[in-house]
């Protein structure tokens, strides 16, 4: 599975974005999903996950109420839409794919390079 995220871009505090992940292949349906941050000097923080059949959903606390994770698998496509942004926010998002349901990066086998998102105070 390849993964390509897009949606990125600087926004101010209180805006919205909304990112997509789109994956080649015909298995996109069978993987759960997750979305992931990073900011300079820090790991990869799991931020939203979302099943195969978009059955059931995760957030980290800091974004819950604030984004959602949703998937369209005839487009082979997952997003995230964030509203409410805050400049703790900022950080590059990553899309990753897992055959497993946990929120662990470890355990997720496919990456995309990632979109910078940049909140402005």
């Amino acid at each position: 599975v390849q993964l390509v995220e897009s949606g990125g871009g600087l926004v101010q505090a209180g805006g919205s974005l909304r990112l997509s992940c789109a994956a080649s292949g015909r298995t996109f349906s069978s993987y759960n999903m997750g979305w992931f941050r990073q900011t300079p000097g820090k790991g990869r923080e799991f931020v939203a996950r979302i099943s195969w059949s978009s059955s059931t959903k995760d957030y980290t606390d800091s974004v819950k109420g604030r984004f959602t994770v949703s998937r369209d698998n005839a487009k082979n496509t997952m997003y995230l839409q964030m509203n409410s942004l805050k400049p703790e926010d900022t950080a590059v998002y990553y899309c990753a794919a897992s055959r497993s349901w946990n929120n662990y990066e470890g355990r997720y086998d496919y990456w995309g390079q990632g979109t910078l998102v940049t909140v402005s105070s």
